[in-house]
């Protein structure tokens, strides 16, 4: 007679490990919402609508979270059209209950939005004070006049239009300095020399505030002393504190590995538990553990969903793939090399590519280019390159005289030759949906040609330098600062961006640079 022993206790305790662990593991490169973070988001992408405290052109946002379910606040945030598409009832109220239509925002991930409704919640951001300092009240209330009267032209620490003013008490009498802020013309007008050496030194004209009480002046002040102490780190926290704080989290790789090792780990655990222990007419017998792993229905069960992902996971990644070029580099019909031309003999790149500047595209040069110069270079002389002999790149400058019908002895045309263009290699090629000008990058932008080609002036063999992507592109956007002080009018549109988003420097992110239709319309 047989009799089998079912698992135990034990067992029971390692199979609900097995299904706790992977699951923690999956979620390994999960991170805390982030509020510093969401801050920034905030005011990058809400606050042009909304604020915290009020209703601006949206609702207030502050404790958003206690009064909408987070998972609903996500999708809203994320595409608010979709959910009301969807025929969910309390979007459709929100949006009949506010005439101004919500933006949608899919460039946000799931983590972004919760790190924005983090910040909603109103609590304070890393603004810890020691508790043996005491602050001024007239600081914070000095702070608020600053912002509104003063910030647009000038900035605690670094010049904007005027001088920075961080600790200007310590350079300037403050009795001066309640004059100079009230009516500065005034104080020229009165024949005070060092009003009018200030006054000299800086193009920009200072207004006037008269309409500020002697106390709001004496807040300023003691605001400019002291600096934003209210947001700085209490003096107790290490920088190990901020190290933690500010430590990304896992990556996709190192989570796919610690959720390998777990379930190896603990299929080695459950089919150590849940050995069949098989008596039979007085002898015991004891399967072994790979049997076990191989036989038992759950891992063999779990092992399938194991492998679907990680293949789902691969496949997507070499999908990924598709269609990226970088390091393509193409044989040419002619030995031509940047390094020569661009590199050793400083031809600007414009010079050949003339239309980079005025239209969308930069434009192949026409032999007629080339000829400008090779109309009298017949021969190379230069510094031989990729294994090729004089008499080799000689040939390829014949080839330029062979297409346009060129008598290099003669010095002239021939009569009646047959022209045919040179049938260049194209290398950089976006997809048809993506428009890309390139005068708003070179004229508009000033950026360098490297800044996507690379060191064009090094290669002898043109390449693709960069990847060309959708997310270089936007990576560039959110990184690249935008240079208006050339441009009085675009000073202007820069100033107030910077004060519309809370930042001191406006990228073309703030200009509407991820904006789906700048590129896709």
């Amino acid at each position: 007679m047989k009799s089998v022993k079912h698992h135990s206790t034990l067992s029971r305790l390692a199979l609900s490990s097995l299904a706790f662990l992977l699951f923690f593991s999956i979620n390994l490169s999960a991170q805390d919402a982030d509020a510093a973070k969401g801050e920034k988001l905030y005011k990058s992408v809400c606050a042009a609508c909304h604020k915290l405290d009020k209703k601006l052109i949206g609702p207030a946002l502050k404790g958003i979270t206690e009064k909408r379910d987070q998972e609903w606040l996500i999708s809203w945030i994320r595409d608010n059209n979709a959910l009301v598409a969807s025929g969910d009832k309390l979007a459709k109220e929100v949006q009949d209950s506010n005439p101004a239509a919500m933006t949608p925002n899919p460039q946000l991930s799931d983590q972004d939005i919760i790190d924005i409704l983090e910040y909603t919640k109103g609590v304070p951001v890393v603004k810890a004070v020691a508790a043996t300092q005491e602050v001024d009240p007239g600081v914070a209330e000095g702070k608020k006049v600053f912002k509104t009267n003063c910030a647009a032209c000038h900035k605690l620490e670094g010049k904007l239009i005027g001088p920075e003013l961080y600790k200007i008490g310590d350079k300037r009498d403050a009795e001066w300095l309640k004059l100079w802020i009230k009516d500065n013309n005034a104080l020229v007008a009165s024949g005070d020399k060092l009003a009018k050496e200030v006054q000299d030194s800086n193009p920009a004209a200072m207004t006037a505030f008269a309409h500020l009480s002697d106390e709001d002046v004496d807040n300023i002040l003691k605001y400019l002393a002291v600096g934003d102490v209210v947001d700085k780190p209490a003096v107790t926290a290490s920088a190990t504190d901020s190290e933690i704080f500010n430590k990304p989290g896992f990556g996709v790789l190192p989570t796919l590995a610690l959720t390998i090792l777990a379930f190896v780990v603990l299929s080695l655990i459950v089919a150590a538990t849940t050995k069949k222990r098989v008596v039979e007419e007085g002898e015991e017998t004891t399967e072994n553990m790979l049997k076990t792993m191989i036989f038992n229905p759950f891992l063999r069960f779990l092992a399938v969903i194991f492998f679907l992902l990680l293949g789902a996971w691969l496949l997507f990644g070499w999908l990924m793939q598709i269609d990226v070029n970088e390091g393509y580099q193409p044989v040419q019909p002619i030995a031509f090399s940047h390094a020569v031309h661009a590199g050793d003999n400083k031809i600007d790149c414009q010079y050949c590519h003339s239309s980079a500047k005025h239209s969308k595209t930069s434009g192949i040069p026409t032999a007629n280019v080339c000829m400008n110069c090779h109309k009298s270079i017949t021969e190379y002389n230069g510094e031989l390159f990729d294994g090729h002999t004089k008499e080799d790149l000689d040939k390829e400058i014949q080839k330029i005289y062979d297409a346009v019908g060129w008598d290099k002895e003669n010095l002239t045309y021939i009569e009646g030759a047959e022209q045919k263009p040179i049938e260049w290699v194209r290398i950089h090629n976006l997809a048809d949906f993506a428009y890309y000008n390139h005068s708003q990058h070179v004229t508009v932008a000033g950026l360098d040609c490297q800044k996507c080609h690379g060191p064009v002036e090094e290669m002898h063999e043109m390449r693709q330098f960069s990847p060309l992507t959708m997310g270089w592109c936007i990576d560039c956007h959110r990184e690249t600062e935008v240079d208006m002080t050339e441009n009085g009018y675009y000073k202007n549109i820069h100033d107030q961006l910077a004060k519309k988003y809370g930042v001191e420097k406006v990228t073309e992110a703030e200009m509407g640079g991820l904006e789906c239709g700048k590129c896709h319309y």
